[in-house]
């Protein structure tokens, strides 16, 4: 395959599942970060990887450019510690336990839908009461999608597709509360 059947293909791709969402879903999903806005709450992102970066960059977005409080789960010693003391797949759930509070909103991102880490923080969340929204892909039917209040899937196998949809999508979002502002 030549160097630019590749890269039309592979944006050809991309475009494709970034329009394969009803807009109604990502206009719910911001109006769900209005929501924890206006009770005086905030929103709460967390990821692993490639989907961790994505929910510092949207969280430092949200509050700055949209002034909506937002916070993420990556500082290394948060992490290393919780990690250490309850498990890897454990420490969502608690960093929630310890850091949420009533009527805050919690966007997990995981491309497979499947880390357990994430899985159990959408547990926790929706037993301590917390709104969730969800960011997977790969498997229509993986885990995570089954247990947010809005689930937001990006239909395919691969993980760059995915993130790259979960990140323009939550982007989007973010620019659609800084133009709607209200």
């Amino acid at each position: 395959m030549s160097t630019e059947h590749f890269f039309h293909d592979y944006f050809g791709t991309v475009t494709e599942k970034l329009n394969d969402i009803d807009p109604e879903l990502l206009e719910q999903a911001a109006t769900m970060v209005r929501r924890a806005q206006g009770t005086g709450n905030k929103v709460i992102l967390a990821g692993n990887g490639g989907s961790a970066a994505m929910a510092s960059h949207v969280a430092v977005d949200l509050t700055k450019a949209a002034g909506i409080r937002a916070v993420n789960f990556n500082e290394a010693d948060l992490l290393t510690c919780l990690a250490n003391d309850y498990g890897y797949e454990n420490w969502v759930a608690k960093a929630l336990e310890f850091y949420a509070d009533p009527g805050d909103l919690v966007v997990l991102i995981s491309s497979s839908g499947r880390s357990q880490n994430m899985v159990n923080g959408a547990e926790q969340a929706s037993a301590m009461g917390l709104a969730v929204i969800s960011f997977s892909g790969f498997s229509p039917d993986n885990p995570l999608r089954r247990l947010g209040d809005l689930n937001l899937w990006a239909a395919s196998d691969s993980y760059n597709i995915v993130e790259m949809t979960h990140h323009v999508w939550l982007l989007a979002i973010v620019d659609f509360l800084i133009e709607t502002d209200g």
